[in-house]
């Protein structure tokens, strides 16, 4: 069987929440799709599908029998300013019909005078608002129209039905006793328009992370072509060409340092304002800003590769995707639409079934709610309700409570080098209580060095075997071992026969002769004895110190101390942690004594030492069957099993990439402070979805029973029901003024 794919499929023509679900049904239907996400506040498809069962025309086809269509794909800032004006133009269109008919209104609401006669009044009322429901309402009509057809029912059918039984009643007026609600019909679609416009201009606000992201980068390059310097678009460099960087320009695309230094800004990746030193051998990141020096480098990575692609995309999934709470709103929202037309047919017939018993509540309600009208006929009564309950229902706001908040946080994240890569990670964040730390390049920098060296023979010699043994080994021990050789310009010796012992150390020959290298386990179980340096090996791992010994035969003749510092921040972060509730773990491959003290320093609550690569995934395991949910902090090939087996897996930046694709949440910067941000992130990101969903449920189980009663206005109904989504689009948007600090 084929491996599924992953595609983003822009969509065109959604307005509410109930559009969104027809398209989600309508793809997660379509034989082939695993499964899809349609997320209205981005108006895109997120559809994981096999490639051999369907295709992109199918997927195309299934959004088209659902009403709705494929965008473009190149959907950017220019769309957005393309809607907002599209939205304003229908909006001021609207209100120049009916600020007309609103003056018009006055005399006739407050004094009962309709001028010039009654005739006339009527038919121009009638008259303005068909005109203005033809000509700004044509867009509602065609959607609640092609939604129907379809087998859905979107925000629109409501909308329509509302300001179609109300201008009905501009018609029946004229040959029944019944109360005319022209007017009424075209305030109700101006201030929906109102409303879509101010619903737009939020969104826009809401998902401006990615634009600002797309704008960091450079337009042009400087490169040096046969030894002269030469201006060339971005877009055409390639892999290894040389580029030239000057001060205060901006840095093109990924590269590795060659000639120069530099003071350089990465505040767009990191969040930290702070300058970085950066000399020849660094890496340099594209759309960062050399504030300071002259710099010569090579292209190492270039277009979709590069470190900003990759920021977008991981900005983009997190955007694109669903997390567990938003899947009971989703539920409500499929049923919302059909369930308020039945609340409206409902309210209707009670009305003209009951009217004397519903009166007396207007009655009641008059004292304190001065746009009723007890005196109106019940048939105008009845359908005065029914509008109200019609246009004061609301699943928009359902449907923008999650996404916007997702949106606005992994937008907040990106600019505080905080990547959420899996949108879930921010609901499973809120019940994680252990958060279990790798230790090397983690907690610590992840650049040991040898700190003390005995040898009972020739010391050069010693030494010579030690890196012998460990040259070609990419492991930090080794890396120590290998630099301190040659700060002591002593050649690696030639060896044979090596033999790894995971978690342990290595076995090699030279000169015919066995050698061993690695920690006190493998000395152990190999008869090594070690009991004359055993109190020199206790002082040292006291230190924080690990120790490699390297024996032949059958005793020890060299023993090397590595230190691998902690960061400066590591365990300042590790103390907010802790003031947040969580309890901190630390993996190593460490003995418990050089553990322990490491842990110390850091203030980490808990060591587990001697736990081999392979073990990482059980020791998670065995943590979450004590304590239940954890998440699980690392940089290295060895810990992206573990990334993925912890409930939440972060990834330090500087790491490995598999490490970073294992993890939910990437950190860009190196400190762990960013792990203490992430998790506040993640908390105020959530209260803030708590919140949005709140208030849309709140909203409308309190709307429409009034509505029901009559009690409310459907102009103030539409009103309420075009703010209630722009309040929850607003509130995700505070989230943007939140400060990622304790």
């Amino acid at each position: 069987m084929a491996k599924s794919i992953n595609k983003i499929l822009p969509i065109s023509g959604m307005t509410c929440a109930s559009c969104s679900a027809a398209v989600q049904n309508a793809l997660n239907k379509t034989k082939g799709v695993k499964k899809a996400n349609v997320n209205l506040a981005t108006e895109v498809a997120s559809i994981e599908f096999d490639p051999e069962l369907v295709d992109m025309n199918s997927l195309v086809k299934a959004v088209e029998n659902s009403g709705y269509r494929v965008g473009r794909e190149d959907a950017t800032a220019d769309n957005t300013e393309e809607k907002l004006k599209a939205a304003a133009r229908r909006m001021w269109t609207a209100w120049i019909f009916t600020i007309p008919i609103m003056l018009w209104m006055i005399p006739e609401m407050f004094w009962g005078i309709a001028w010039p006669n009654q005739q006339v009044y009527h038919i121009g009322m009638l008259t303005l608002a068909a005109i203005q429901l033809v000509v700004v309402g044509s867009t509602t009509y065609r959607s609640a129209f092609k939604s129907v057809t379809h087998g859905g029912a979107n925000m629109d059918v409501l909308i329509a039905m509302g300001t179609l039984a109300a201008l009905s009643t501009g018609i029946m007026h004229f040959f029944i006793p019944i109360a005319s609600f022209t007017g009424v019909a075209a305030m109700i679609m101006a201030i929906h328009l109102t409303g879509r416009y101010i619903e737009t201009k939020a969104k826009g606000k809401a998902s401006q992370a990615i634009r600002k992201l797309l704008e960091l980068g450079a337009k042009t390059a400087t490169i040096l072509q046969n030894g002269t310097e030469k201006e060339v678009p971005v877009e055409t460099l390639q892999v290894d060409d040389i580029i030239i960087v000057k001060a205060g320009s901006k840095i093109p695309t990924d590269a590795q340092i060659i000639e120069g230094e530099a003071a350089i800004d990465e505040s767009m990746a990191t969040g930290e304002s702070m300058p970085v030193h950066k000399t020849a051998g660094d890496n340099i990141i594209g759309a960062t800003i050399l504030k300071q020096g002259y710099l010569k480098a090579k292209v190492t990575k270039i277009g979709k590769d590069t470190f900003l692609s990759q920021i977008i995309k991981m900005v983009e999934e997190a955007q694109n995707s669903k997390i567990p709470i938003q899947e009971f709103a989703d539920k409500v929202t499929s049923y919302f639409v059909p369930t308020v037309i039945a609340i409206a047919i409902i309210s209707l017939a009670v009305w003209l079934i009951f009217p004397q018993s519903l009166g007396k509540v207007l009655v009641w309600a008059v004292n304190f709610l001065p746009w009723i009208n007890p005196e109106l006929g019940y048939l105008s009564q009845a359908i005065f309700a029914a509008v109200a309950v019609l246009v004061i229902a609301c699943p928009c706001a359902l449907g923008l409570a999650t996404p916007t908040a997702l949106m606005v946080g992994s937008g907040k994240g990106a600019e505080n080098g905080i990547l959420i890569r899996k949108g879930e990670a921010i609901q499973t964040m809120r019940q994680i209580d252990t958060i279990v730390f790798d230790k090397t390049g983690t907690i610590t920098r992840g650049t040991p060095q040898v700190t003390d060296f005995y040898s009972k023979l020739e010391e050069k010699e010693v030494l010579k075997l030690a890196a012998g043994i460990e040259k070609g080994s990419t492991h930090p021990l080794a890396t120590a071992i290998l630099e301190f050789a040659q700060s002591k310009q002593v050649e690696a010796a030639d060896m044979t026969d090596f033999q790894i012992i995971a978690g342990h150390g290595i076995k090699a020959k030279h000169n015919k002769n066995n050698f061993l290298l690695g920690n006190l386990e493998l000395m152990q179980a190999n008869n090594i004895e070690t009991e004359e340096i055993k109190l020199r090996i206790e002082t040292l791992q006291k230190q924080a110190k690990t120790v490699v010994m390297l024996a032949q035969a059958d005793h020890v003749i060299g023993v090397l101390a590595i230190a691998d510092k902690i960061k400066p921040d590591s365990a300042a972060a590790i103390s907010k942690l802790h003031k947040l509730g969580f309890r901190t773990v630390m993996l190593t491959g460490d003995n418990q004594e050089t553990a322990a003290a490491i842990a110390k320093e850091a203030n980490i609550s808990q060591v587990i030492a001697n736990v081999l690569p392979d073990q990482k995934v059980t020791t998670v395991k065995d943590l979450q069957n004590k304590y239940g949910r954890v998440a699980m902090v690392g940089d290295g090939i060895n810990d992206a099993p573990a990334l993925k087996q912890a409930d939440v897996g972060i990834a330090i930046g500087s790491g490995t990439d598999i490490a970073i694709e294992s993890a939910d949440i990437t950190l860009v910067n190196n400190s762990l402070n960013s792990v203490v941000k992430a998790v506040l992130l993640s908390q105020k990101t959530f209260r803030k979805i708590k919140q949005n969903l709140f208030w849309a449920f709140a909203y409308n189980m309190v709307a429409i029973p009034l509505a029901f009663l009559g009690m409310l206005h459907p102009v103030i109904a539409e009103t309420a029901m075009a703010f209630s989504s722009v309040t929850v689009v607003s509130n995700a948007n505070l989230l943007k003024k939140e400060k990622l600090e304790i």
